[in-house]
């Protein structure tokens, strides 16, 4: 989330804690991190940092003391001042601490010369922050909207055939060639208090926009509050709130918005339209959600879907003393599922259950009452309670009652005559016997 502010910020921030004090050693990189190595060892250096748009540069300068043109100085040891480019990516933010409360994600460190030592490091934990020993501000980035102001409106009007300004406004906005600190949230504040559609065209918005120049201000005759006519007033347009509003986010760091400690709450009341209840969303051609009010405009992409963004409590790292819950912004949509939802499906598991066992007693009944067919002479007495494979279960919804009993009728004649030619079939075969018994 750092935009232009929040790198402002940051460089403001290593200014007044390294303030007076004097680094020592070599720059250590955290063996996890696959930046590059930063080749720098002095016995006493200081540090300074300054901001350009999305980009922090710490410049290291080694202090020269009297004798030093005589001493040998170690094959080791810089002796020019190097700069140390910084992006910070979606986490980055630099540190101050101890050396024993050193944060688990620091990444790169400099070390004070006292004791006991504290260490100035940059963290970042999802590890999209980058940097470059020996570097210089990117050619590619455009000049800063928030203190390069005039050379930043004449960047952006002189380049307005350029195919970015093809796209729609809100992704414009996004390329740092020509808005350099602008980021997500601030084009939707932008936009919002503009009232201009997100995809719109940007060139659309743009033409009718002049360069200012410092002699001659474009001014706008209006009538004040009181009724005064012929009051002049600077008409505010998309490029000067490019450069207010980041201006309006620093002043909040004096009322205790701390990025570094991922402390938004005073950014998250000054919002007007990013991540506020009642507003739309959708998500632009590379990915990105933008947030607006109204009208989304004509270049909407296919399929896009609006998302929903919270700002949800999550636990403090151990790299801060307090342990205080903080607000974080997340991308991620977590759905609360209904508390009810387990006790209904219970609920209908029993019912079915029920329903089961309540058709397997009628099955039952009914097959009680309806009896086997016509055994075999052949077969035993024991078989004959049971019910045959052939014969289907009848349930009395299946049938009228009148149906039902004359099946029941018939069943119960044929279990009678069944028995009466089984028994019939009995004293033949005694009578057999006796005779030849007789005969012997």
């Amino acid at each position: 989330m750092p935009e232009g502010p929040e790198l402002h910020l940051a460089s403001l921030f290593v200014n007044r804690m390294c303030e007076g004090l004097v680094f020592t050693g070599a720059v250590e990189k955290s063996e996890v991190n696959k930046n590059p190595e930063v080749p720098f060892c002095c016995d006493a250096y200081i540090i300074k940092a300054q901001s350009r748009g999305k980009e922090v540069i710490l410049t290291l300068t080694p202090i020269k003391k009297d004798g030093d043109s005589k001493r040998k100085v170690g094959k080791h040891q810089s002796q020019h001042p190097m700069d140390v480019v910084f992006r910070f990516g979606m986490s980055g933010f630099f540190r101050f601490t101890s050396e024993d409360d050193l944060p688990k994600h620091a990444h790169l460190r400099f070390y004070t010369n006292e004791s006991p030592r504290r260490v100035l490091s940059f963290e970042d934990t999802r590890r999209f922050g980058s940097w470059q020993a020996n570097g210089t501000w990117q050619k590619d980035r455009g000049p800063c909207v928030l203190f390069e102001y005039e050379s930043f409106r004449e960047n952006v009007l002189s380049n307005l055939s350029d195919k970015a300004f093809d796209k729609p406004i809100c992704e414009a906005l996004l390329n740092q060639k020509y808005f350099n600190g602008i980021g997500n949230y601030l084009r939707a504040e932008i936009l919002f208090r503009l009232q201009i559609p997100p995809f719109v065209k940007a060139r659309t918005v743009l033409e009718g926009i002049e360069i200012i120049n410092e002699d001659k201000k474009e001014v706008k005759k209006t009538t004040d509050t009181a009724g005064k006519k012929g009051v002049k007033v600077e008409t505010p347009d998309l490029l000067s709130l490019c450069h207010t509003v980041p201006l309006e986010v620093v002043k909040l760091g004096e009322n205790g918005y701390t990025p570094a400690k991922a402390e938004y709450s005073v950014l998250q009341a000054w919002m007007q339209c990013y991540c506020v209840d009642g507003m739309n969303s959708l998500s632009d051609h590379n990915g990105r959600t933008i947030w607006f009010k109204g009208d989304p405009g004509p270049m909407v992409p296919k399929g896009a879907k609006s998302r929903k963004f919270k700002w949800k409590i999550q636990k403090d790292h151990d790299y801060t003393d307090s342990k205080k819950a903080k607000k974080t912004h997340t991308e991620s949509i977590a759905i609360e599922k209904p508390a009810k939802k387990k006790d209904n499906i219970k609920v209908k598991k029993e019912s079915a259950t029920s329903k089961a066992q309540s058709g397997s007693k009628r099955q039952k009944k009914d097959t009680k009452r309806v009896s086997t067919e016509p055994a075999d002479e052949n077969t035993k007495s024991k078989k004959r309670g049971k019910r045959s494979s052939k014969v289907t279960p009848r349930t009395g919804t299946d049938k009228i009652k009148g149906q039902h009993v004359e099946e029941v009728i018939k069943t119960k004649r044929n279990s009678v005559t069944c028995r009466e030619s089984a028994t019939k079939a009995k004293p033949q075969r005694r009578s057999s016997g006796t005779r030849r018994g007789r005969s012997r």
